[in-house]
């Protein structure tokens, strides 16, 4: 399951999931920033169990887990976000070829959670890496792209070309239209201009925010 929050005007909020019985969890949080006409919007919260989250099947027994955005005519639980995110949880089998059509003008990442794969633009266009927070031109086409890596793609092309050898993989795929606006952040609090973010920090401090929820 997952748990979508749109902080707009200000939400102070405490998610606390369960893991297994064995205290095992694992979890992501994707930060999505807003436009600056919704940055005052009204916070929003909603709790997304996982039976709600629709699964895919294509072809080659490769699995989609649809978080956001739209597939094959089926969309995803968590909508109205202004950028219009595409937001999946891939599984590949080993030795498969992926081709995915992404837009040209969205900004696009993948996070690999477990397994490897060759990650390419138009299979012909090698991406971006960043690794360990270290950014990289990775110049060696058949180089096996392995677990908590992100991999940035450049904007040319409009598809992915991701293939698996002897092992699986599993990983985010992110995507989603660039605002093109400043921004301005510090901690947990987003905004365009450094006079917006002060006065963000001091309605906080004076306690002007105006929705608590204590998930």
């Amino acid at each position: 399951g997952l748990q979508w929050m749109t902080a707009g005007s200000g939400i102070i909020h405490e998610e606390m999931p369960l893991g297994s019985n064995e205290g095992i969890i694992a979890g992501f949080q994707l930060w999505v920033n807003l436009p600056a006409s919704d940055k005052l919007m009204p916070p929003r919260y909603r709790d997304i169990p996982a039976a709600d989250i629709p699964e895919l099947h294509q072809e080659h027994n490769i699995t989609l887990r649809l978080i956001s955005g739209t597939v094959d005519n089926t969309t995803g639980p968590v909508t109205g976000i202004a950028v219009d995110p595409l937001f999946l949880d891939v599984i590949i089998p080993p030795e498969t070829a992926w081709n995915f059509p992404v837009p040209g003008d969205h900004a696009v990442f993948t996070y690999t959670i477990a397994g490897s794969a060759y990650f390419s633009h138009n299979t012909d266009t090698l991406p971006f890496d960043i690794v360990d927070g270290t950014n990289y031109f990775d110049m060696e086409t058949n180089a096996l792209t392995g677990s908590q890596t992100v991999v940035l793609y450049d904007s040319d092309g409009d598809h992915l070309h991701i293939e698996t050898s002897e092992e699986p993989v599993r990983f985010l795929l992110i995507a989603g239209k660039p605002l093109d606006e400043p921004i301005a952040w510090h901690g947990p609090i987003v905004m365009n201009t450094e006079e917006e973010l002060r006065q963000a920090f001091d309605d906080y401090e004076q306690g002007r925010f105006v929705n608590e929820s204590d998930q």
